[in-house]
């Protein structure tokens, strides 16, 4: 389970540093790829490839005629990047995935559950002002009686 939220340093080259006490849980010993992809919001996606195998099972098994699943097969399937860590635990992000998410010198990596979300610094401090103004837009329906 990844959670939490930190920012970490994108080199000149467009490699990341995973965060050494995510790195066994995010690669096997004997497989060292992760899957980066782009998301709708404009970030990254980053999954272990476990994790990502059965979600492009998934997407590809879905109907390629109706225009709006075939628009997520193609954000989702068709910017999948299969990435191998480095001695270093760094991953080379591909200049498009980067240039999708606006990525450049600062990274906020920040978990999901079963995944991580990669976005520019900037970009996610938007995603947090606009989620602290959650209450003036009212609760969402599915959050009637939820309490932390």
């Amino acid at each position: 389970m990844f959670r939490g939220a930190q920012t970490l340093s994108l080199d000149s080259k467009g490699r990341l540093m995973l965060p050494a006490r995510y790195r066994d849980a995010l690669v096997p010993p004997d497989d060292n790829r992760v899957v980066v992809t782009a998301d709708p919001s404009r970030c990254l996606l980053l999954f272990p490839l476990a994790a990502w195998e059965p979600i492009e099972q998934k997407l590809n098994a879905l109907s390629s005629f109706d225009p709006r699943t075939r628009s997520l097969q193609r954000l989702l399937v068709g910017n999948a990047a299969d990435l191998e860590l480095d001695a270093s635990g760094r991953i080379l992000l591909t200049a498009n995935l980067r240039k999708f998410a606006d990525l450049d010198k600062s990274v906020v990596m920040v978990g999901q559950g079963n995944k991580f979300e990669l976005w520019n610094e900037e970009r996610w401090q938007q995603q947090m002002d606009a989620a602290l103004d959650f209450v003036s837009a009212g609760m969402p329906d599915e959050l009637a009686g939820f309490s932390l």
